[in-house]
């Protein structure tokens, strides 16, 4: 079973970013799928879920209607879009699969860093 997430790096406060993470490995249409993220000194927090076929999302409140999660089941792949990002947003980023009560698998993590 493999995560791999991509699309992290450096932004501006303002800016936007696309993180995407690849799965292989299982059947990833059957697993719920979720970003978190982890800032130094804190404990690690969902940022963004999304059901089987897509039809059910779920934000932190600290980045809705900033952040939007979409799934390609026929790629394997989950979506993060961020916008409007602050220095606030800055974290490792990790992708979840989550087959409940079964299975749960981790991503490497991508590092986003929000900073002028």
């Amino acid at each position: 079973v493999q995560l791999v997430e991509s699309g992290g790096g450096l932004v501006q406060p303002g800016g936007s970013l696309r993180l995407s993470c690849a799965g292989s490995g299982f059947t990833f249409s059957n697993y719920i799928m979720s970003w978190y993220r982890q800032a130094p000194g804190k404990e690690r927090e969902m940022v963004a879920s999304i059901g089987l076929v897509g039809g059910f999302t779920n934000y932190a409140d600290s980045v809705k209607g900033r952040f939007t999660t979409s799934r390609d089941n026929a790629k394997n792949t989950v979506y993060l879009q961020m916008n409007s990002l602050k220095p606030e947003d800055t974290a490792v980023y990790y992708c979840n699969a989550k087959f409940p009560d079964v299975f749960d698998y981790w991503g490497q993590g991508t590092q986003v860093t929000v900073s002028s």
